[in-house]
Formats: structure tokens, sequence, C-alpha cells
């Protein structure tokens, strides 16, 4: 039987990159270890870019989160936001490998080469084997469960067929929701079990699979599984197959929770034990306030690489300069700047408010912040300096906010630690009116004045002669994703309680916040909002969107909430960029009238792969 290799060749090098040189049968390629090595790792080549900025990740900016001026090109990703998908060519193809996509289902048919042929290979170590094949069985369900997220009910490649089999038998039809997840957390219970808990090895195997990726990947899918979208939604009454049978279970079933709660309770574990453990900053070099401390926690709790919080780094999709340039605001005017960033991710407003005020509840409902003027002008003190430049004039929306807002973001007349200057005395600071430095290109700025600040590596070097860029494996899960997680679940199984409070008050606390009791009972207009289920959920909810921001899960959280139909029909603004001044810049500006409709909840599958496999059935409403 032939074997064509196929492989998408990654910039980076490391072990992921090696694809199989002149193998043409299966023979030679599991004829010795090497050969066979080089095909798992050709089943590690199809990972999705995690880290890649323009498409590859919908979650970066298929959604909200990031906008860019208007008739920039070259976004796949930001097509879908647009309103552009379609079924003739669809944006980021998971399912053929298109439009910035890469075909998912043909890297499942390579891991089941992989596993039914590696057992035969001579030389090798029973246990080498046995945990190779647990690698391929975590690709394999991973590229299952992505795709699941993406399409919703699909057909399900356990193995493949015969190269005897007929025309009818390879037009496979969508298998239903409930059986997707329990295919994908059989397969991941599998691979947990004979994959290694650490990495010993860690210059030539960093990024390979490990137990606790394994089981934070199962607890990721069963909340999905459990999650509204998928339990008890009755938009997809109807939504069947060609032979009637019905893909989605609409009845909603609270024990899906109870599964993913203890999903979710074994991954954190299994991380414990091997030491993960939330991320808090210790430099030792330079004295810095507690301020400095805390958003330092955020920031390299994303770019440090390999800290105590990365449950899977990705090595073969790192944060590299085509995303960080893409992050930061200009601090010089020298062509070295200009060449080396482009600073066109652009968070909307939406994203500034979203976090808390500083005493650790959302602005709308703190009683002490001033909501109604939050456009309004103000100037900072010398007291403000750490979060705004001494005696600048900026919106009042910029004070008096969590750390994780300056961590997170950049804005006119705020500050801008590390990159080279380490003292609290000695910062860059954000310029970004008309005129200033940050936005004096023709095409190099953001269109919203805000900068994903969190994504832009602190180690990073700013001077007049360019900028340094120090890459990082991007964190796909880390340990406060998966504690978040567990507070959901267990809010969803028994309501509020001390438990939850535990898991959501780890993240808070690393944050410099405040318990979720103190903050709400202390300084919210609805200070009882903690003590019933569903307003725990509403917290728990944007807890996650505010800690997670901008590492690619937004968009998808928002729609298995169902929360996306809501979110995203909101229009995108920003501030008034081309302005000057002061009043003049601070004026909000529509950009783009978002819309978002049922059918948009996922992806339609390419018209061409309908008329060649009769027994699928298009996502609803495309």
């Amino acid at each position: 039987m032939i074997l064509w290799i196929f492989a998408s060749l990654l910039g980076s090098c490391n072990y992921l990159d090696v694809v199989p040189d002149n193998v043409a049968t299966l023979e030679n390629a599991f004829a010795m270890r090497s050969t066979a090595e080089q095909y798992l790792f050709t089943c590690y080549a199809y990972m999705p870019g995690h880290g890649e900025p323009y498409g590859q990740n919908p979650g970066f900016t298929a959604g909200d989160e990031i906008w860019f001026y208007q008739n920039i090109s070259g976004r796949p990703a930001w097509q879908v936001a647009i309103g552009n998908q379609s079924v003739v060519d669809p944006y980021i193809n998971y399912w053929t490998g298109e439009r910035s996509g890469r075909g998912l289902y043909r890297a499942i048919r390579d891991c089941n080469i992989f596993l039914e042929n590696i057992w035969s290979v001579p030389g090798m170590d029973d246990y080498e084997k046995v945990r190779w094949a647990a690698e391929a069985k975590f690709l394999k369900a991973y590229y299952h469960f992505w795709l699941l997220r993406q399409y919703g009910p699909i057909p399900l490649i356990r193995e493949n067929l015969p190269i005897s089999a007929d025309v009818d038998e390879v037009k496979i039809a969508r298998s239903p929701v409930d059986e997707c997840v329990d295919y994908i957390v059989e397969l991941l219970d599998e691979a947990a079990a004979d994959l290694p808990t650490s990495i010993q090895l860690e210059i030539e195997e960093l990024g390979r699979a490990t137990m606790p990726m394994a089981l934070a990947v199962k607890a990721k899918t069963l909340v999905m599984a459990a999650s509204p979208l998928f339990n008890g939604n009755n938009d997809y009454i109807g939504y069947v197959n060609r032979d009637g049978t019905p893909l989605f279970d609409t009845e909603y079933k609270p024990e899906k929770w109870q599964r993913a709660a203890l999903a979710c309770k074994d991954a954190i574990d299994v991380s414990h034990i091997v030491g993960a453990s939330l991320y808090y900053y210790s430099d030792g070099i330079y004295e810095v306030s507690n301020i400095t401390t805390t958003e330092m926690n955020i920031r390299n709790a994303v770019t440090e690489r390999w800290n105590s919080e990365i449950i899977w780094g990705n090595t073969n999709s790192r944060a590299e300069s085509t995303l960080q340039r893409e992050c930061v605001p200009r601090f010089y005017s020298t062509d070295q700047q200009i060449s080396q960033t482009r600073s066109t991710f652009a968070p909307p407003i939406k994203m500034a408010e979203l976090f808390y005020s500083k005493n650790g509840v959302p602005i709308n409902e703190d009683v002490t912040y001033p909501y109604a003027t939050r456009y309004s002008l103000r100037t900072a003190t010398a007291d403000e300096r750490l979060f705004v430049r001494e005696g600048y004039e900026t919106v009042s929306l910029h004070f008096d906010r969590e750390v994780r807002f300056y961590a997170n973001l950049g804005f006119d007349g705020g500050r801008w630690y590390g990159q080279g200057r380490w003292n609290d005395s000695d910062n860059f600071y954000v310029e970004a009116k008309s005129g200033q430095v940050a936005t004096g290109h023709v095409e190099r700025y953001s269109a919203t004045g805000y900068w994903p600040k969190k994504l832009f590596n602190p180690l990073n070097a700013i001077t007049p002669n360019g900028v340094t860029y120090q890459p990082y494996p991007w964190p796909v899960i880390r340990l406060a994703d998966l504690y978040l997680l567990y507070a959901e679940a267990l809010n969803e199984v028994d309501g509020p309680g001390d438990q939850v409070y535990e898991w959501l008050n780890l993240v808070r606390e690393r944050a410099g916040l405040p318990t979720v009791q103190d903050s709400w009972t202390n300084y919210s207009n609805n200070p009882g909002k903690y003590t019933n289920q569903s307003g725990l959920r509403e917290i728990i909810h944007q807890e996650r969107l505010i800690e997670l921001a901008f590492e690619g899960h937004r968009l998808w959280d928002l729609r298995r909430w169902k929360k996306a139909a809501d979110e995203l029909n909101k229009p995108i603004t920003g501030w008034d960029i081309h302005q000057p001044s002061a009043d003049g810049y601070y004026r909000v500006r529509v950009l783009y009238d978002q819309s978002f409709s049922m059918r948009d909840y996922f992806w339609p599958i390419k018209e061409e792969e309908l008329l060649v496999n009769k027994n699928l059935v298009q996502s609803p409403g495309w």
C-alpha cells in the first residue's frame, strides 16, 4: 500500500518539524525506530497553530476580542468576525485543510496508520512503543476535539478503512454529539494511562504529550459537552442525519456537569502531583512594588517559558515575533521601530470595560466606581504613576481598575513595564493620540487605541534601534484555566459553596484581589450575587473572560455558554484615534456593527464535500 506523506512545514525548528524524507511505503516508514519516530512527528505536525495570529487559531480574531482597521488584508479569521464566512470556500477550514486551516481528517488518518503499524517496528522496547502509541491517541483525540468544537457533531474516524472498501463505506456520516464526546474521552483515558507524568529529557522532548495534558483536554472536552450549547439545546431539535439519526440530545442532563467536575479535579490533582502551581513572579534583582509584581504575575504566567503554571505549551506554535509585533505600540519614531512593530492587534473598548474595578467587581456594579462618568477626562497624580504617567490626561476608565487591566492592556498614557526597564522609576509610557509616536504611521496602528500587552514578552528589549523579540511556547492550557473550569462545574452541580469559592479565589488572590465573598459583600450593588447559582455563574464566566483574555479562549467560551449571540451582536467601538487632543481623542467611535446569528455557532462544511459525500448534512443555517 502506497503512503504519501503530507505535513505542513512550520516556521520554527524543533523536533516537531521533522518529516520523513523519501518514505514511500509503510514498510519503510516502520522499518526502524528512527523512521517510525519521524512518522510520529508528522502526526504532531498537523497541530493547529495556537500562536499563529491571523488564521490558524480562530480564537484570536474570529470573535470580538481583537479588531483591525477596516482596510487591512490577509486576516482569514477576521473575515469570520466581520461576517464573510461562506459555504463555498470556508475560512479556517480544518475539515479539509484550506484557508488557514489544517486538514485534521488527514491528520487523524495518519494517527491511525501509526497506531496500526508501530507494534511491528523492530529493535524498539515495548515501553517505548506503548508511549508513542499513547501520544498518537492523544493527538487523534485532540484533533477530534478541535473539529467537534468548531463543527459540532462530526464523523468519527476510529480506524482507517481498508483499500478494498467500496464507495458507500467511505461516505461516513456525522456521529451524534454525545457519541463524539465519549469517543474523545475514551481515547484520552487510554492515552493518559500510558503517557509519562512529565517530560524528563526536556531539551529533546518538551511539548510532547504527557498525562496532565491528556487529562486537561479531557476536562475541557467534558466541560464543553456539559455547557448550554451542547447540553439541553432545543435550538437543534430536528438536526438529524439523512437516515433520521438525531445529532443532538436536546434534553438537559445534569450528570454531564458531574462528569466534567470529576475530570477537572483529576486533571488538577495530577498537575499538582507533578509540581504545577499558579505562577508568582520573583525576580530578586530589582526592588519593585506589589503592583508591579502582580502585573508580572499575570504577564509572565503566559510569556515565561515553561513556568510552573503551564500544563501544555505548544513548542511548534510559539508566540514568535509575527504575533508579538502586532501587540506593541511604538515608543520611538525611528525607522527601525516602525519596521519591527505592526501594532494592529486592537482590543475594542468592550474589552477594557470587561475588567474589574480595583475592588474586584464589575465596574457597573461597584458602588464606589464612577461608572456613569467613565468617559470623562482625568489627570494622573504621582500616586497613580504605576498605572498612568503622572500629569497625563486620559479617560477616567483607565483609573481605579484591577491590576489585570493594566497587565493586559496598553493604552494612551498607560505604563508599559519591562522591555529592559526594570525599575518602577524608569518606565515606558504609551502616547497614542494623533501626532504622537504610537500612531505615527499610515497603516501600523491600533484601530481602537488599545494593545494586548499581555501577549508581549516583558523580556523583549525595546530601543531606538528596534525590538529584540523573545518567543515563547504558546500556553494552550495553564493551571488557572483548569481551576476556573472546576469552579464552573462545581457551581453547576451543587451551586455556591466554599469549594467553588476556593478555586475561584486562588485565581483572584494571584491577581491581587479580595475574595469573591469580600468584594461582592463590600463593594457590589448586588451584594448577594455570589450566594445564588445564577449569580455565581455570571461571576465565574466574567472571571474566565478576564483571566484568560487574549489567549484564544473567549470565542469558544461565548459559544459554549450560548452567549455569542448577545456579545457578538454588539458594536465594536474604539476611541477617535485620529484626534490630537484628549477631548477629541476620547470620543467613542463605532468601528463596526458586528452580526452573529444561530448559524454562526458552528462552521459550515465546504459545499464540495457535501457533493462528494451524500451522507453528510450541512451545519444548521448554512
